[in-house]
């Protein structure tokens, strides 16, 4: 029986994702998806279905594919992240015992009077770092979970803001990785425009990420949950319980000052924002095009052209020498506690590592089914008869191929060339469609236990990946639903204007809907439950 290209190719992370939510059991449940891929694979062998886990070759001659543990580990994509999240662990760790993170928290306390004032906090620092969604979901959590402790905002809203914010930021950004990926990806096919022309013409129709801005702003205005959050941030305001896994240490010393902290992050965001330029080549004079015209840096080119597995980790390792030297001048730590700090951080990672590494495993074994030709398959048949209908449909096929397979570079680099095929003479509609397709693969990103964003996010608020999953997915479906209606709208007008102002309406519509039915405001909740005591 034939295994590879068809709708088999699914069953591996649907089972992964099934088994995740139902059980709370994340290794178990990817290790469960992990062996299905390789059973799979290997048509029942058992010999070759431990080939598959621990490593095998797999794809074509001339793009071989390795899957397995082993396979992913040694990636030099994957090692790369790696050592980014081993190194911004042991920056995290040399804060907290400096006594940092507890002096931002004081002086957080004492000027950020309420629990809408941390939440925009959070949301307005993840606009700032724009250039990586993976840098923002891990710098964010580490700076602000003190903050938000501090206001008994639960690590599951800390989790969903500061992953509902990366990634749709980056993808709506010209300067970011995400807009790299994309224009590298569109840059290889026959659109008539550069890649990065593309990118900057979708964004307006990226409806998804921009609707998923203003659904976490409304939503912390409007101050209220639903869901499994709603659960969440009632036992966080209400009896303290956080959510945090409680492997963090934060020491208070009175000597510690805010800038202890503020130094420290800033040096960080700079100093991989740097490398990430150098990385790209932004200081050489000049580069030579495939087509083998010259051509001068500039930050767009140089974010097109670099490697964040590569720049983030030369970035952070600069910013880890800095930040030894402040902090030893500062005598805010010894060496004795650089080598505690150096475990620590390691430690606090793990969690975070072990995920990814089994994620990663489960995204290669999906590869290597064919998921894409399936995928790709469906599109096409669909694509003659659904024509003006397709936009909302390449959306739904981007969310369920990146929920999938959670990831969204691997899900609009299979789409963005079947898009183009597709309206390669209707330039709104291929417009239209890039959008449609960048935004579901966000989507299906944010709904993925597979995701490595998703991961980063959980790391990053140090919470229970299972539980900001199944906290933030109603809120991601949400504005799902709410992007699919208008990408139907899109594809009959084709008109930016009516279709942003429709959904913007629709956004606030339905969260004022959902408070006055399902919504659950902890704060009056606690003060109704006071009022019923006395």
């Amino acid at each position: 029986m034939e295994f590879v290209g068809t709708w088999w190719a699914l069953l591996p992370p649907v089972i992964a994702i099934v088994l995740a939510l139902i059980t709370k059991k994340t290794y178990l449940s990817l290790f469960a998806g992990v062996f299905v891929g390789a059973l799979l694979l290997a048509q029942f062998d058992p010999v070759a279905t431990i080939n598959n886990i621990i490593l095998s070759n797999a794809g074509t001659e001339e793009e071989p594919l390795a899957v397995g543990f082993i396979g992913v580990i040694s990636d030099p994509w994957n090692a790369g992240i790696y050592l980014f999240l081993i190194m911004l662990g042991f920056i995290v760790a040399l804060v907290n015992a400096s006594g940092g993170s507890a002096a931002f928290g004081r002086w957080a306390a004492k000027h950020v009077h309420s629990r809408v004032g941390v939440q925009l906090a959070t949301v307005f620092f993840s606009y700032l770092i724009f250039i990586d969604d993976y840098f923002a979901c891990l710098t964010v959590g580490s700076v602000m979970r003190t903050v938000t402790d501090s206001k008994n905002v639960s690590r599951a809203k800390l989790s969903y803001i500061i992953d509902a914010t990366a990634a749709p930021i980056c993808i709506i950004s010209p300067i970011s990785s995400w807009a790299a990926a994309v224009s590298a990806t569109a840059s290889s096919l026959d659109t008539g425009v550069t890649g990065i022309q593309l990118f900057i013409s979708s964004i307006p129709y990226n409806f998804y990420s921009l609707f998923t801005i203003i659904f976490v702003l409304a939503l912390v205005f409007f101050r209220f949950d639903y869901g499994p959050m709603a659960k969440s941030e009632l036992a966080a305001y209400k009896e303290g319980k956080l959510g945090s896994l409680g492997n963090e240490d934060t020491i208070e010393d009175e000597k510690a000052r805010v800038f202890d902290m503020i130094i420290p992050i800033v040096v960080l965001i700079a100093s991989c924002i740097v490398g990430m330029l150098y990385i790209g080549g932004f200081w050489d004079a000049e580069m030579i095009t495939d087509a083998g015209e010259a051509t001068y840096m500039n930050l767009a080119v140089a974010f097109g052209t670099t490697d964040a597995s590569v720049g983030l980790p030369w970035g952070c390792l600069i910013a880890l020498a800095i930040i030894i030297i402040y902090l030893l001048a500062r005598r805010r730590v010894n060496l004795k506690g650089l080598t505690d700090c150096l475990i620590k951080g390691f430690e606090a990672m793990i969690p975070a590592l072990l995920i990814l590494t089994f994620a990663l495993c489960l995204k290669s074994l999906t590869s290597a089914l064919g998921a894409d030709v399936f995928i790709a398959g469906l599109m096409e048949g669909a694509a003659a008869e659904l024509y003006m209908m397709l936009p909302a449909i390449i959306f739904l096929v981007g969310l369920g191929l990146g929920f999938a397979t959670g990831t969204s570079w691997g899900t609009f680099g299979i789409l963005i060339p079947i898009v183009v095929s597709i309206f390669t003479t209707e330039p709104v509609l291929l417009t239209i469609g890039i959008s449609a397709c960048l935004a579901g693969a966000v989507c299906g990103d944010h709904c993925s236990p597979i995701s490595d964003t998703t991961i980063m996010a959980s790391a990053g608020a140090n919470v229970d990946h299972i539980e900001h999953v199944s906290t933030q997915l109603p809120y991601a479906l949400t504005v799902a639903a709410i992007s699919f209606v208008t990408y139907i709208i899109a594809g009959f007008t084709q008109n930016v204007i009516l279709c942003l102002a429709i959904g913007a309406v629709l956004t606030i519509a339905t969260l004022i809907i959902l408070k006055k039915t399902v919504g659950v405001s902890v704060e009056e909740r606690k003060v109704s439950t006071n009022e019923n005591a006395n």
